[in-house]
């Protein structure tokens, strides 16, 4: 069905020459997509404005990759309208659990979609975000964890909220453009060496454009996130605007989509540094769809991710490990048997 307020960006992705798959049985959990309905909300600016379960399964099927399973980022959909403002956030995990049970039917495709949810929960609220836990935890067997901010002075409060986390064994998703906050990631990952904290998208904002002190000043803070054992990144998110900041392959400046050679030679530095920091067995690649859809397809961003890591080298139990033994560790999920 052809949604007119898509119909922009699927046009211009149209025009790229789709691209050979590289290595199309590896098989492949997508650690990090966002499911949702964004018309009459377009203050988050994304071109997809719809992007729901037969949206995703059209870019899995028509990218030829060996997706098998994927896992749900937060991204505030379908909240409820009613109720207590602390609870509204599980709608969206409810909401989740809808499209993983759609996806199980296998009237989309053989890829499992949603087999782990991360949501948002306010651990400010301290001893009593555990009702929200347990609200996200009964609303889907697939609810792994959550995303959400943390305060700079890390009050009590938000540590109690945070403790809880351990206590229903779930993981805790952060991200921000402004990188410089690593290292308090790094004072909360060190104080709960029991919960497993995943840093998304490289850790902030990915300019290919920054001066050599901005990107030592990243350097040194994603060195500090790193050394912390319980961490683990998301590699990925390079792709993508932010706010009103475009990067140079943003649909909106460029008349066609970069190839995954193009993207390569622009960014490995950056995905480089984060992986040899984190060592292959802390690293994931994520798509960040349909965020990242702005600026590259389905097809080519995994080709990319499948050309860094033949250009790194990595053997094939390194190969594994970035493109879903981590993700299935990370998210407590079934691990692809790899013939």
């Amino acid at each position: 069905m052809s949604i007119p307020e898509n119909a922009d960006i699927e046009s211009w992705i149209a025009k790229e020459q789709p691209e050979p798959v590289i290595e199309p049985d590896l098989p492949i959990i997508d650690p990090h997509h966002h499911l949702w309905d964004l018309r009459g909300n377009s203050r988050m600016g994304f071109r997809q404005e719809v992007y729901l379960c037969e949206e995703i399964s059209r870019d899995i099927a028509l990218s030829g990759h060996n997706i098998v399973q994927t896992v749900f980022a937060q991204c505030g959909a379908f909240y409820r309208a009613d109720g207590p403002s602390e609870m509204r956030a599980v709608g969206e995990t409810e909401f989740v659990h809808g499209i993983a049970a759609m996806s199980r039917s296998g009237l989309y495709g053989p890829t499992r979609l949603c087999t782990g949810i991360f949501s948002a929960a306010d651990l400010r609220l301290g001893a009593g975000v555990q009702a929200v836990l347990e609200a996200h935890l009964q609303a889907s067997e697939n609810f792994r964890g959550i995303r959400t901010a943390f305060p700079s002075d890390l009050n009590a409060e938000f540590l109690t909220g945070f403790g809880l986390l351990e206590h229903f064994n779930l993981s805790y998703d952060n991200w921000s453009p402004d990188f410089t906050r690593l290292p308090g990631l790094a004072r909360l990952a060190n104080q709960f060496p029991g919960v497993t904290v995943i840093v998304n998208h490289l850790g902030g904002k990915i300019d290919p454009q920054a001066d050599a002190g901005e990107i030592a000043a990243w350097k040194s803070a994603i060195d500090s996130v790193a050394a912390c054992s319980n961490t683990v990144m998301k590699l990925g998110g390079a792709q993508m605007r932010i706010d009103a900041w475009e990067p140079p392959f943003h649909m909106h400046q460029t008349d066609s989509p970069w190839s995954s050679e193009a993207f390569l030679e622009t960014l490995l530095p950056r995905y480089q540094y984060a992986l040899e920091a984190f060592g292959p067995e802390r690293c994931m690649f994520e798509s960040n769809f349909p965020v990242d859809k702005d600026c590259i397809s389905y097809r080519t961003l995994w080709n990319l991710f499948k050309r860094i890591a033949a250009r790194l080298g990595l053997s094939e139990a390194e190969k594994t490990a970035v493109f879903s033994g981590t993700a299935a560790r990370a998210y407590r999920l079934q691990a692809p048997t790899v013939s």
